[in-house]
């Protein structure tokens, strides 16, 4: 076998590196454009100003918290959703949508709001979980739906949209539909919703808070 020239190994390497480069320069359009939809978007502002009012109106009830919930890799994003959120002195928990039937339902409250992190909006176990939630509670779908009908989360029911679009699906853009582009536009925009809410309920003391919440690490040192 004839090894490959130089020439061969730099076009490799170029074509490795622009495919790398390729994966930032679509997840950095994806947020732009989610940056965008947030500045204009007279639907997204309300929605996101209500999901911001209901999450701060429970948490100033002395028994009622935040609950992210989602299955695969937005379990992930909702458990850092979760970890954030106590670190900002807001009272949250993350409930993975499997375990929530097998007993983990028992901690949602009535008055609690639960958000939904799902980019299809249709998620099988998300759907299996609905029926069994406290009637009297807010829902917000962390979703990569635009308009509130096209989420079957929300069919029905009163609930928040919460919207995390992508400019084209990570197939066509990475030739897998692997969660990429998806995951970090909605971990970016649940960022938003939770640090703005940080803001409402504790103003100058938030940053306070959190050195007080996260004394470890090379943050804690600072």
């Amino acid at each position: 076998v004839t090894p490959p020239t130089s020439a061969e190994d730099d076009n490799n390497t170029d074509t490795l590196l622009q495919n790398a480069t390729h994966v930032l320069l679509t997840e950095a359009a994806a947020l732009n454009a989610a940056a965008r939809l947030y500045s204009t978007s007279p639907i997204a502002r309300s929605n996101l100003s209500t999901a911001v009012e209901a999450i701060t109106s429970a948490q100033r009830r002395p028994n009622n918290k935040l609950v992210f919930c989602g299955v695969g890799k937005s379990a992930y994003i909702a458990q850092k959703l979760t970890a954030t959120s106590k670190s900002l002195g807001i009272k949250a928990s993350f409930l993975h949508a499997c375990e929530a039937l097998h007993g983990d339902l028992g901690d949602v409250r009535p008055g609690d709001v639960v958000c939904f992190v799902t980019f299809s909006g249709k998620t099988p176990e998300l759907m299996g979980v609905l029926p069994h939630l406290p009637e009297r509670l807010t829902i917000i779908a962390l979703c990569g739906k635009a308009e509130l009908q096209e989420c079957p989360l929300l069919a029905g029911r009163t609930g928040i949209l919460l919207s995390a679009p992508i400019l084209q699906s990570e197939e066509s853009s990475f030739g897998v539909s692997a969660p990429t582009t998806s995951t970090t536009v909605a971990l970016a925009v649940g960022d938003m919703m939770v640090l703005t809410v940080a803001e409402g309920l504790h103003g100058e003391k938030k940053a306070q808070l959190f050195r007080k919440n996260h004394p470890g690490g090379a943050i804690g040192m600072t």
